[in-house]
């Protein structure tokens, strides 16, 4: 079966990560009203999205830059949401943990920063460390907001903070831009 130009995205990884771009105003629709419950568990829902569209990728071979590329936008609206539907809905711990979520922003920043000064582009490295930073940061927020737990946000920070270092190092490493990387390893042994 020859694929055509439309079939290459629109595919079953892409439509997953496209979920999360309607889960987006959904979810600052409930914050936006007051509803703490239904916002996490519609973020759940795009947490779960995240995961199941590189899955999907992985296993139907339809790994592609244009859906590395989909996902990392995909991702930038799902924290922007967290961002501000946590702080409509939660401000006294939002500004209580204000260093540890500025530490986030840099986290991100920082490396997307440095890919577009080197490459003009921003990166889609998708690295391990970042993947479990990730994961360890969206499970910190329900102890965070549900319960007023701070801890496993504080060490979610340290793995993040970890996982730009070394984004930034493969910035550094890379003579040009590519997708999926990683490690650094992968970088080193090339």
């Amino acid at each position: 079966m020859k694929l055509t130009h439309s079939s290459l995205f629109l595919t079953l990884p892409n439509l997953l990560t496209s979920v999360r771009f309607i889960t987006a105003p959904l979810m600052l629709y409930l914050a936006w009203n007051g509803y703490g419950l239904p916002f996490m568990a519609v973020l759940a829902f795009a947490f779960l999205t995240d995961v199941l569209d590189g899955l999907a990728a992985r296993l139907t071979g339809q790994v592609t830059q244009f859906g590395a590329r989909l996902d990392t936008w995909a991702d930038l609206a799902t924290y922007l949401t967290i961002g501000f539907g946590t702080w409509w809905l939660w401000p006294e711990i939002v500004h209580r943990e204000d260093h540890y979520l500025y530490a986030i922003i840099a986290c991100y920043l920082i490396p997307a920063v440095s890919g577009m000064i080197k490459f003009g582009s921003y990166p889609s490295y998708h690295t391990w460390g970042v993947k479990i930073a990730a994961v360890s940061l969206g499970s910190s927020l329900y102890p965070l907001f549900l319960a007023d737990i701070a801890w496993p946000l504080r060490f979610a920070v340290f793995i993040y903070v970890l996982a730009a270092i070394e984004e930034v190092a493969i910035t550094l490493c890379l003579d040009k831009l590519q997708s999926n990387v990683g490690t650094i390893w992968h970088v080193l042994k090339k």
